[in-house]
């Protein structure tokens, strides 16, 4: 009786092992390769069907056990995130170069032809990148590296990437290759630092000078105009004033001439008011030709004798 139990449970426990070797869930995001003694014979749920679009086969599938063998395949979008590498640049300048890719298996038998499994497939994006980003970093100076167009350079790395895999025949589409960071080394990124400083420094210094320079020439410059407009000035003015007191005196002189007792006793007057201030003492004889209209009970010039 006790050996029928035991035998009863050897039977449960092989039946378990065979049907957990008969069973295999593919989930909406996996692709299956099935493998029958290592070669493989069909793709479940595939991206890319040669015989045409088809239904979801996400869910429970069966294969011969022991026979048989499933090996997944994620059929997202995946990032492929590359060490950090000293690069050398066309300068001759080390620069730190961290890369990724992004890329999706459109091709799983082919993937698995080539490279196994996913973990063979990231040694080989690994060469691919290095190969790729050395490539064309190697081709630039490391100040349009690390400062130039970023864009460009990403471009020019994405292509070589893909074409590399399009050579290679990976199964795999290349979507995108970016480069996170591009710095110099720790250990010279300081010296550079205080070299583009001290060269900032006496670009500054120098443009300073010829601001300098320029500024005196400017001031000078003015200084020499005003000279020049106030010395025109002063003679435009002098000229004037003389053309003025010529004017004026032809005026005056044209007035005399008309009535020469009137003009004589208003240039008196006027001599009057200039000479006679308040608190003016003027000391003269009483004769005196200055004060003859003083000596006329009628205010005009005394007749001589």
């Amino acid at each position: 009786m006790r050996m029928i139990i035991y035998l009863i449970i050897a039977l449960v426990v092989v039946g378990v092992i065979v049907l957990m070797n008969s069973l295999y869930v593919v989930t909406e995001r996996q692709q299956a390769v099935v493998l029958r003694f290592g070669e493989p014979v069909g793709v479940v749920n595939a991206i890319v069907d040669p015989q045409g679009p088809r239904p979801s086969e996400a869910g429970l599938h069966f294969r011969t056990p022991f026979v048989t063998t499933v090996t997944m395949f994620d059929k997202r979008n995946l990032e492929f995130d590359t060490s950090p590498a000293e690069i050398l640049a066309s300068d001759q300048e080390r620069i730190v170069v961290d890369a990724f890719l992004r890329y999706r298996v459109v091709n799983r038998l082919r993937v698995f032809q080539t490279v196994r499994d996913e973990r063979g497939l990231r040694q080989r994006l690994q060469a691919i990148m290095d190969d790729s980003v050395r490539g064309v970093v190697a081709s630039l100076p490391s100040n349009e590296v690390i400062s130039g167009q970023r864009a460009e350079l990403m471009e020019r790395i994405r292509v070589a990437v893909e074409t590399q895999a399009l050579n290679q025949d990976l199964g795999i589409e290349v979507i995108d290759a970016r480069i996170k960071r591009a710095d110099l080394p720790q250990q010279i990124a300081n010296q550079v630092f205080e070299r583009m400083r001290a060269e900032r420094q006496q670009e500054a210094a120098q443009i300073r000078a010829e601001g300098e320079q320029r500024s005196r020439e400017v001031r000078a410059d003015a200084d020499r105009q005003v000279e020049v407009i106030l010395a025109n000035a002063r003679a435009d003015s002098e000229r004037i004033r003389g053309e003025g007191d010529g004017e004026r005196n032809r005026i005056f002189a044209a007035a005399y001439g008309q009535d020469a007792e009137f003009a004589d006793f208003y240039r008196t007057m006027i001599a009057y008011d200039t000479a006679m201030r308040a608190g003016t003492p003027i000391v003269v004889p009483a004769d005196s030709e200055f004060f003859r209209y003083f000596r006329s009970e009628r205010g005009s010039a005394p007749t001589p004798r």
